[in-house]
């Protein structure tokens, strides 16, 4: 079991620490370098030319980690895994489409709202129908159409609530992870900590398998695919770990759109098909906090004329403070640990009390 874990992250780390240069080579010599706002903060306009699109180097290294780890192993990929890469894919296809008009065009916005709204629902709502499929011998699918927190609670909302609420999750996600990715590796690093948690997540679910019991309990995990879904996680921590390498400050290149969508969609698809939904609000709080600071900012300035913060999102007000971009980056993590500490912790309480 650990080894499959070992191998994903292992491969996705090597491949996305010494893929990323080439990337960035690639990318510098076709001018495909970030456009930054006139309107963001003065010190960003150093950054302007820097590589973007650098998701491509996490996301191929991924995929090849999840894949090569199958077959090292000799094992089939399950659905749960190969819905959750197709999630991560196809949002970071989205962002690629985004990013690629940014840089050809020369302009700040990249895809149209409309064009990249129906994109990201394209993916989306693929996702959820399809997670609804696929049985297992138990008759177990991916997804389930009760809502979750460290497990399914509650009464079925039925497949068309499921695929509203799964849509929502992700765009959800998907574009909080998106506004995160303002400074140098913050996104990156804080991607790392929750991959981390679904690994352990997935790992746990597994071992407490009610299909591993010798007698189902209300503290065993009624999960599809639990441990396929701890390779993934496995595979996406290592890959964004070595890809923070180059990410961190000063960064030699940014995961742009291309990688801040699919990181979204990847931890809202390990959060359905895990069954810890509502939990990820808790595991992913940094990437709560800052899409609230900007919901924030737009409904105080509608409602009253007036902001609350110097510039949304988050980060940016306190640069705008004079915090330096490290010191910021460094706290910002720091609170994503401690949300990543407190959702496990309640993860584990479920299961004792469960």
């Amino acid at each position: 079991m650990m080894k499959q874990i070992l191998y994903a992250g292992m491969i996705g780390l090597v491949l996305s620490l010494l893929g990323t240069p080439a990337l960035i080579r690639l990318l510098a010599k076709h001018g495909y370098g970030q456009m930054i706002r006139d309107d963001g903060p003065k010190a960003h306009h150093s950054k302007r030319g820097t590589p973007t699109m650098g998701g491509i180097a996490f996301i191929l290294a991924t995929l090849v980690a999840y894949f090569a780890t199958k077959a090292i192993v000799g094992e089939e990929p399950s659905a749960s895994g190969l819905l959750v890469l197709f999630l991560t894919v196809g949002l970071g296809l989205v962002g690629f489409l985004d990013d690629y008009i940014k840089v050809v065009k020369q302009r700040s916005l990249g895809l149209r709202a409309k064009a990249k709204l129906f994109g990201q629902s394209f993916v989306g709502l693929a996702f959820a129908v399809l997670a609804l499929q696929f049985p297992d011998s138990a008759g177990r699918t991916p997804a389930s159409t009760h809502l979750s927190f460290v497990r399914d609670f509650g009464w079925s909302i039925g497949p068309v609530l499921f695929v509203i609420w799964a849509y929502f999750m992700i765009a959800a996600m998907s574009n909080g992870v998106n506004l995160t990715d303002g400074l140098d590796g913050l996104a990156t690093g804080a991607s790392v900590m929750v991959f981390g948690a679904y690994t352990f997540i997935g790992v746990w679910q597994y071992g407490q398998s009610c299909t591993q019991a010798l007698k189902a309990t209300a503290s065993c995990y009624d999960v599809r695919d639990p441990l396929d879904l701890a390779v993934v996680a496995a595979a996406l921590m290592g890959s964004c770990f070595g890809f923070l390498w180059w990410n961190t400050s000063p960064a030699k290149i940014f995961m742009g759109d291309t990688g801040s969508l699919a990181l979204g969609g990847a931890l809202a698809g390990l959060a359905i098909c895990s069954r810890t939904e509502m939990l990820l609000a808790l595991l992913g709080g940094l990437f709560v906090i800052i899409t609230l600071s900007v919901i924030i900012q737009v409904g105080s300035f509608r409602m009253t004329g007036k902001r609350v913060f110097k510039m949304a999102p988050l980060q940016h007000h306190f640069e705008l403070k004079g915090w330096s971009e490290v010191l910021i980056v460094v706290r910002f993590w720091i609170i994503q640990g401690l949300c990543v500490a407190v959702g496990l912790g309640l993860f584990y309480a479920g299961w004792v009390t469960g």
